[in-house]
């Protein structure tokens, strides 16, 4: 019988905060024992080492077409047709530039992101990057929830009892005290995404309008250019959200990565890139397919399933449905374990897959607490779960570029990543990405506030927020022409040290600026908001 070994951590030496994520790799297609330095030479062996590491990328990937993704895309598919396809090709690079520096994080430092932000910016970062991503993590957990109500009601199941079978499966997976036997569980589900092929092939959307649609064009619809853009933000906001970067970091702690795998973790990011992209564009053409030429507008997922029932039969609306159903279930696990991981980074607790709930109950207890809560609202009779929705969208919306701009300045901490940092084609990638997600936040937190909006006045906030940053990408151009080049010798070896050695950042005038200006928007932009929202539930 294999036992899991966990290495006892010394803490002058490294910065690993939990013992237990220290240790041999016990993935779900395999093993690699700890201090394994052995070359992989052969393809059998290369294969071996990527089944053991295979997992993260694939789980925060497939994660992402959860439920709110679903909804978005048969809105994309329905109201457009395939003809959206295009915005999915641009987000491939975001995707991945954005985990690839998470992934990096996570296995050069072994400290999680939230712990970072905290380390290295100070409290009131640290604080706001917790709270923000559990209240938002709250609320996507109940959208998921509201996934599994339309997915079980189309199947003819009592909500009540599934829902709490759902959420018996989801805290379940994670109790079992074993990191193997969750990924496992884990990994199951997200080949259930794979059941959209079938569906698609019921579907047998026109071949030809579907590669017509990665041609970027702005097709007419329903709600105008207005409605288009909100649209197209809203299909940015679910592919890229803030939760996917905390629980991937931590999530490549837990299961123990060194900076050794890095290769075969990217190769990971792709397996999960290319599902959750073959996904996404399946659902966009199945939507667009079943309503093509009846000029229905776009309500909810459970009408678009019974659009696809309608047109392809009832065992493509079926197949649908669990799909959703699966997709739910998969956010709903990385989306608690986030949460999780983040709390018991930042307050000190035992916060590993690998222990069981005895052994980190705090860690146990906010999984188990977000799910059940969640689960709780979506049955109570006249919960709001419209408005819910409606705020899940705007604060992940507000809230994603913050995460971002952390994300990049962590990966341009040498005390933290040393020769790991980023160079300058990625800096000056995810610099255009940020400014993008910025400009993006604004029209959103403005279509929030002010629903009536118009496209002259969507274009002209385009405007000024890309003059301002051209603007900023000059400073930083002329900034970065003075920086010494980066030294990457004995990059393999180099881990970060103990936090507690870290020489304090050091934080420039533009950047102190940058900083408080990012944190006025913030607080502005969420006051409005919450302003709104109240207003909404109060008629």
């Amino acid at each position: 019988m294999t036992t899991d070994t966990a290495v006892h951590i010394d803490r002058r030496t490294t910065a690993v905060l939990d013992d237990h994520h220290v240790g041999d790799i016990r993935g779900a297609l395999g093993t690699i024992k700890a201090g394994d330095s052995a070359p992989r030479t052969g393809l059998s062996a290369k294969l071996k080492t990527l089944l053991a590491i295979v997992g993260p990328g694939l789980i925060v990937l497939v994660g992402d077409n959860d439920a709110g993704a679903f909804a978005t895309y048969s809105q994309a598919g329905q109201n457009y047709g395939p003809k959206l396809l295009w915005t999915l090709l641009l987000l491939v690079p975001v995707l991945y530039v954005n985990q690839e520096m998470v992934l990096r994080l996570g296995a050069v430092t072994g400290v999680g992101h939230a712990r970072l932000i905290l380390e290295r910016f100070g409290k009131f970062w640290g604080a706001f990057s917790v709270l923000d991503l559990f209240l938002l993590n709250a609320l996507t957990l109940v959208t998921e929830f509201i996934g599994i109500t339309m997915a079980t009601r189309y199947l003819g199941l009592p909500t009540v009892p599934s829902v709490v079978l759902a959420a018996a499966v989801i805290v379940g997976a994670a109790f079992t005290g074993s990191f193997r036997r969750f990924e496992r569980i884990a990994i199951f589900f997200c080949l259930g995404s794979l059941t959209l092929i079938p569906v698609y092939v019921f579907a047998h959307p026109a071949p030809a309008e579907m590669l017509g649609g990665l041609v970027p064009t702005m097709p007419a619809g329903p709600g105008g250019m207005a409605e288009l853009m909100l649209l197209i933000i809203a299909i940015v906001g679910t592919t890229v959200a803030p939760w996917q970067l905390f629980f991937q970091q931590s999530y490549v702690i837990d299961k123990r990565i060194t900076p050794r795998f890095m290769r075969y973790e990217k190769a990971d990011l792709w397996i999960g890139l290319a599902v959750v992209m073959v996904g996404a564009a399946a659902i966009m053409g199945i939507a667009a397919a079943a309503f093509a030429g009846t000029g229905t507008p776009f309500s909810d997922t459970a009408a678009v399933t019974n659009g696809i029932e309608a047109y392809a039969g009832r065992t493509a609306g079926a197949l649908f449905a669990v799909a959703l159903l699966d997709a739910s279930i998969v956010g709903a696990f990385a989306v608690s374990l986030s949460s999780a991981y983040a709390i018991g980074d930042v307050f000190g607790m035992k916060h590993s897959l690998h222990r069981g709930a005895r052994h980190a109950k705090g860690f146990y207890a906010v999984y188990a607490g977000l799910v059940g809560l969640s689960a709780t609202l979506v049955v109570i009779p006249g919960s709001p779960l419209g408005l819910l929705t409606t705020g899940v969208q705007t604060l992940a919306g507000v809230l994603l570029p913050s995460a971002t701009v952390f994300l990049l300045l962590l990966c341009n901490d040498k005390a933290v990543l040393g020769p790991w940092v980023n160079g300058r084609l990625t800096n000056l990638f995810t610099s255009v990405v940020v400014g993008v997600l910025v400009v993006l936040s604004v029209i959103l937190t403005a279509a929030v506030l002010f629903p009536d909006i118009s496209a002259d006045q969507i274009f002209l906030i385009m405007a000024v927020s890309g003059g301002i940053g051209v603007l900023t990408a000059g400073y930083a151009l002329l900034r970065h022409r003075s920086a010494a080049p980066i030294d990457r010798t004995g990059r393999a070896e180099w881990r970060m040290p103990p936090l507690q050695y870290l020489p304090p950042p050091e934080l420039s005038i533009g950047r102190k600026i940058g900083l408080t200006a990012l944190r006025t928007y913030l607080f502005l932009a969420m006051a409005l908001v919450i302003v709104k929202l109240v207003q909404l539930a109060m008629g």
